[in-house]
């Protein structure tokens, strides 16, 4: 698609915030090399917006006669990035949005409406993208576009309008079209490509394990807080202190998905993981109940109910570069993703298992101190990497004025990490023996 074609993909998908309509019209450029600026809503990070995946709404895309020109319009279920530009040599119309599923265009229908277009194309144009390219048949300008959006939520699932991208085009002349086309420089869209990771063979005991360790909350996202402790304050010094116990044994490699007090997004720690080439993931918290009472660690696994809603959301709206280590299912359909997320899932969940008893045993080894039902299971976002050994341990109940002194004495960390870091090395060799087995 010429000056517009990209494979790079973006780290992480970002969603405007809802708000009035936007229609700002846009100016002609002077200079033959300019470019049309794209009108874009901004991309503000919200915990409540950073992932979902848009669907056209109502009767899909629109095509509307209007005076010496025309007027596109795509409803969708929620508002997504976007951007509009023209391309010459052939002459074209470009829409780019992130994560808008085309499923129900009706693309012959749009081209009967009127003899603007010569073609409609719409598909996935790099991972997490989406694009749909205007043949045009005469030199039509942008004069103004503008995405509407409804005040109040829709559920995506119901298919019903909570935003509507227009666009309006007019007749101009060949050397404006010309002066005027060119792909907008975007920070958003043109972010540097991300190299596909190897793909992740499994650890067989002889090289250092990488351990992410993913100390929870953080940012404007603190945790739970009592009697003065903050839960995200203390997983990042348990993580630092954990980290430096695994260093000085030797055999691990650890990553860190946040190094300070920081918001780091649910989705976007698991893919930090990935690129790291994690062996195992770690989430360090401290729960807090609002009545009851609860004390000692717990471990979590991904609970099996959990994991084929997990699958499912991950191939609708992950960057498909990001799925699994190594392999590239940006041309492959959510089939297709699915059968080899289960596959993967298959050797990690055991794995994952195995994992959270050795650390439970760990943990109350060194220090006496599990909750009654020490392993549990959850959908904890964190935990919902296919091909990663992934486990959410919970120190303690912040809650509880036992478990809040325990955890804020640099004596009893000490020995939960000593504990854990025990466990991990059981667990290496366990992990490793019968790997070893499965290839015989």
């Amino acid at each position: 698609m010429g000056a517009a074609s990209s494979d790079l993909a973006p780290e992480t998908s970002l969603h405007p915030r809802a708000r009035p309509s936007t229609s700002v019209p846009i100016q002609s450029t002077a200079g033959a090399g300019d470019a049309v600026a794209p009108v874009t809503p901004s991309a503000a990070q919200s915990p409540a917006t950073l992932s979902g995946l848009a669907y056209l709404a109502g009767d899909g895309v629109a095509v509307t006669d209007r005076w010496r020109g025309v007027a596109i319009e795509v409803p969708m279920t929620q508002a997504v990035p976007w951007r509009v530009f023209t391309l010459d040599n052939p002459k074209r119309l470009v829409l780019d949005f992130s994560e808008l599923d085309w499923q129900g265009i009706d693309i012959p229908n749009l081209l009967a409406q009127g003899d603007w277009f010569t073609d409609i194309r719409a598909g996935l144009y790099r991972p997490g993208w989406t694009r749909i390219v205007f043949d045009l048949n005469a030199p039509l300008r942008v004069v103004s576009a503008g995405l509407s959006t409804q005040e109040q939520p829709v559920a995506v699932s119901q298919r019903v309008e909570a935003a509507r991208l227009r666009v309006e085009l007019m007749t101009g002349t060949v050397a404006d079209f010309a002066a005027q086309a060119g792909a907008p420089k975007d920070a958003l869209f043109d972010r540097p490509a991300r190299p596909m990771p190897s793909p992740k063979t499994r650890q067989r005991g002889f090289e250092d394990v990488t351990v992410v360790l993913d100390p929870g909350h953080g940012g404007i996202d603190p945790g739970a807080e009592r009697g003065g402790v903050v839960e995200a304050h203390l997983m990042m010094s348990f993580a630092r202190e954990l980290k430096e116990e695994l260093l000085r044994a030797g055999g691990f490699n650890v990553v860190l998905t946040r190094s300070r007090d920081e918001f780091v997004p649910l989705e976007e720690r698991v893919s930090i993981a990935r690129r790291a080439g994690a062996d195992v993931f770690l989430s360090l918290h401290a729960d807090a109940l609002a009545q009851g009472r609860a004390t000692g660690a717990s471990v979590y696994t991904l609970s099996q109910d959990a994991s084929d809603e997990a699958s499912r959301k991950l191939a609708e709206r992950h960057d498909r570069s990001d799925i699994l280590a190594g392999v590239d299912l940006s041309q492959q359909d959510d089939a297709v993703a699915l059968v080899l997320m289960d596959l993967a899932r298959t050797d990690t969940a055991p794995r994952s298992e195995a994992l959270a008893d050795s650390l439970v045993e760990g943990i109350h080894s060194a220090t006496g101190s599990t909750y009654k039902t020490p392993r549990m299971q959850a959908g904890f976002s964190v935990l919902k990497a296919a091909d990663i050994p992934s486990v959410l341990i919970e120190l303690g109940f912040l809650s509880s004025e036992r478990d809040r002194k325990l955890l804020t004495s640099r004596e009893w960390r000490a020995d939960a990490a000593r504990g854990m870091r025990e466990a991990l090395q059981y667990w290496v060799l366990q992990d490793a023996g019968q790997a070893e087995l499965l290839r015989q």
